[in-house]
């Protein structure tokens, strides 16, 4: 009888991509735990791939090179442009992330079929059939009579398609779908996740086509796969939403070809996604009259200022420990921004639950939040609400004192233009030219922004 060999097996982790003979509690190179997962180790070829002897590269002085700007292809959306840097960039390789039936595929689907009428685009799908890539753009209405789908997971096969068909705009959909016949592991390991996209980013590079991967996220909300594959691409792009919302955003946390930090807005309809042009109607609350314990900040996301209305609701505690939520902020700068108006302000939160929301579901991580968030409390606490029209941005120190924010300029004139008539900001921020329709009320620390407040912002 034959002798059958077992297939060698090693452990990878899932987070640097190092390598153990056996399992391990904690990756032995980046010391992470519960990282180690099993894989099928690859058999070693004989000779040196890259030949026993290379050429020297050629060297360059950088000050020899033109440098000059990539043009950009647009995508047919103008808030996907918009968190790309002004559009797609040849040869370009752009990675999309985000949960579940999120609008990912619609998205990148409306961008082909707009893309389609003046370039060739192709898109694979190792998820869905063609069948049913046809259904969904029947069912947004969009014209992908030029949009050619290739329904594929074996990536040997789609790079001869890219070669021969030389596509414009490729999209991947996804990338933890395909596998390469020359590893031996499942589809979505960490060995093929890694090779097939290097091979995808030398295709790219080399034929000058741009491609758009799109990647699984895991429960924490991170996307799957070695952390390398972030580090391959061009951009990384974060899809956000609530289900339960009809709204949708687009963060942009990597990006060579433009600024990080951008947004893009749009709201889900039936028809597919769609751009949002004034994301700040989403985020501000259509109160019928002044309420307590409510206060618009103007926040900066990327190069957009965007105006969002932070709630606070502060309530006698009935338990030994009082409650502090934040929704849409972070939970620990709550806590200490508490502490600070009761050391320099005098106001006593130590006795009362406060909760804190950003509306619409947004995220704010800046500091210039600081301010409006103490100045929401103290409203709520005092059952005396601020005046509808005040806009209020800044942040604030440990020691009581109002600091600037970068922007401050653009943020007073983003609230002029939306009708607001007063602003409470940092004395460092304090325009030099005024602004037309708009009194601006500088304050240097928290202690000076209360005083305002009690007389009535005079």
């Amino acid at each position: 009888m034959a002798k059958v060999t077992k297939a060698k097996t090693l452990y990878v982790c899932t987070e640097c991509g190092g390598q153990s003979a056996k399992w391990q509690g904690q990756c032995p190179a980046c010391q992470q735990w519960n990282t180690l997962v099993e894989s099928v180790a690859e058999a070693a070829t004989g000779g040196n791939r890259f030949g026993l002897i290379a050429e020297a590269g050629k060297l360059q002085r950088l000050s020899e090179v033109e440098a000059r700007e990539e043009a950009r292809i647009p995508s047919g959306v103008s808030e996907f442009d918009r968190v790309l840097g002004g559009g797609l960039v040849a040869g370009g390789v752009v990675l999309i992330g985000g949960d579940p039936g999120i609008g990912k595929s619609t998205l990148l689907l409306q961008s082909l079929s707009a893309m389609g009428s003046t370039r060739q685009v192709l898109y694979v799908s190792g998820e869905e059939s063609a069948q049913q890539i046809a259904l969904r753009a029947k069912r947004l209405d969009a014209d992908a009579k030029q949009v050619h789908v290739l329904a594929e997971i074996n990536l040997e096969k789609i790079q001869a398609t890219i070669q021969s068909e030389k596509p414009e705009v490729v999209v991947i959909d996804s990338i933890q779908t395909l596998y390469s016949s020359a590893l031996t592991s499942a589809p979505g390991s960490v060995a093929q996740v890694r090779e097939c996209a290097a091979q995808l980013t030398r295709v790219a590079k080399s034929g000058g086509a741009t491609i758009i991967l799109v990647g699984h996220v895991t429960k924490e909300g991170a996307l799957a796969g070695p952390r390398v594959l972030e580090h391959m691409v061009d951009t990384v792009l974060y899809f956000e939403g609530d289900t339960h919302s009809s709204f949708r955003l687009i963060r942009a946390f990597k990006n060579r070809y433009g600024a990080v930090n951008e947004l893009g807005v749009f709201a889900m309809s039936e028809k597919g996604l769609k751009g949002v042009s004034n994301p700040s109607a989403l985020f501000l609350s259509q109160h019928s009259g002044e309420v307590a314990g409510s206060c618009v900040m103007v926040t900066q996301e990327g190069t957009r200022p965007i105006l969002v209305e932070i709630q606070a609701l502060v309530d006698e505690a009935h338990a030994p420990n009082p409650r502090r939520l934040s929704v849409g902020l972070e939970q620990n700068r709550l806590a200490l921004l508490l502490a600070v108006l009761h050391r320099h302000s005098g106001i006593v939160c130590f006795d009362q639950d406060v909760f804190i929301n950003a509306v619409g579901g947004v995220r704010i991580t800046e500091p210039a939040a600081d301010l409006a968030v103490m100045m929401a409390v103290v409203s709520s606490l005092k059952s005396k609400p601020l005046p509808a029209k005040l806009v209020v941005f800044g942040e604030v120190g440990l020691a009581g004192e109002v600091r600037p924010v970068q922007r401050g300029q653009e943020r007073l004139r983003e609230a002029a233009k939306l009708g607001f008539t007063h602003a409470l900001i940092p004395a460092a921020n304090q325009p030099k030219q005024p602004i037309n329709g708009l009194t601006v009320i500088a304050v240097e620390r928290i202690e000076d922004a209360v005083v305002r407040f009690r007389d009535g912002f005079r």
